[in-house]
């Protein structure tokens, strides 16, 4: 069965993790839905412009296997500051689900309430937004069923370890072969 991946965006999102995430998981045969949270086109935070599959209001219930942030600004202050997103976090952390973020999203996280004491990592830049959680400074952290990872050049790696813990290592190799990311 392939793992279901709900990817939230917002307006100002970080281009290269939205499209490295959502593209590795869909080589990995992951069921990725992407989600605006509002209507229409979205520019993310280099000016270009993107379609999502779906607005968040049409599958915020859902129950996915994974929920997926993007960083990036403003687009991560958005995340941040929706309500809605911040229940389907706590929702799916409390169902046992993996919850992720990456560049400035692990601030999503945390105003959640979902990284107290957690190992996690994040860009530098809002690490003092991460107060009493255990912080790294490795590329990708993984604490429980939560994964962050640093910013746009740690992408590959935090969707490839994403797919291992949800697929397995052979998947990883499978896609690399055609990816051929360093390791």
């Amino acid at each position: 069965m392939s793992a279901s991946i709900l990817v939230p965006l917002a307006s100002g999102f970080e281009e290269i993790e939205a499209i490295v995430i959502v593209d590795l998981f869909r080589r990995a045969n992951f069921k990725v839905t992407t989600a605006g949270l509002s209507e229409g086109v979205l520019e993310a935070s280099r000016k270009t412009h993107h379609l999502p599959d779906t607005t968040l209001d049409r599958v915020v219930s859902g129950t996915f296997d994974a929920v997926v942030l993007p960083g990036g600004q403003p687009g991560t202050n958005h995340l941040k500051e929706d309500t809605r997103l911040r229940e389907c976090l706590v929702r799916h952390a409390r169902a046992g689900k993996w919850v992720a973020a990456i560049c400035a999203a692990p601030i999503v996280l945390h105003a959640a309430g979902l990284l107290e004491g957690k190992r996690v990592t994040s860009h530098p830049s809002v690490k003092e937004h991460l107060a009493g959680t255990h912080y790294s400074e490795e590329r990708v952290v993984v604490d429980g069923k939560i994964v962050t990872s640093r910013g746009p050049g740690t992408a590959v790696e935090f969707a490839y370890q994403l797919i291992e813990l949800l697929a397995g290592a052979g998947a990883v190799e499978e896609i690399n072969r055609g990816v051929m990311a360093k390791r």
